[in-house]
């Protein structure tokens, strides 16, 4: 399944509400598994970012829909990236002959 990698920024409404990311983090995990993925860790950073989350989606609209979920209620703003591991690197770079 694909690897997608947020880095995630508090909103200012997500830093007045900080001690409820515990609860909120649990209920990005039961979504991400309703729409067919998981979460696959989530990690509360010191610099640029505020957490970073790792997650597996079956497909890009999959992962566009748990962005736009998870963004839309105010917390949390992201940017998402697309990863591929050492054997979809390979599988890329064998297309290239």
């Amino acid at each position: 399944m694909p690897t997608y990698i947020a880095l995630v920024n508090w909103t200012e409404q997500g830093v007045r509400e900080f001690k409820g990311t515990l609860d909120r983090a649990e209920a990005v995990t039961q979504l991400a598994q309703q729409l067919g993925g998981s979460q696959t860790a989530l990690y509360w950073t010191i610099g640029p970012y505020d957490l970073v989350s790792l997650a597996e989606f079956p497909d890009d609209e999959s992962a566009t829909a748990f962005a736009l979920a998870v963004s839309s209620q105010g917390n949390v703003r992201t940017t998402t990236m697309r990863a591929f591991d050492a054997s979809e690197m390979g599988g890329i770079i064998d297309k290239l002959g």
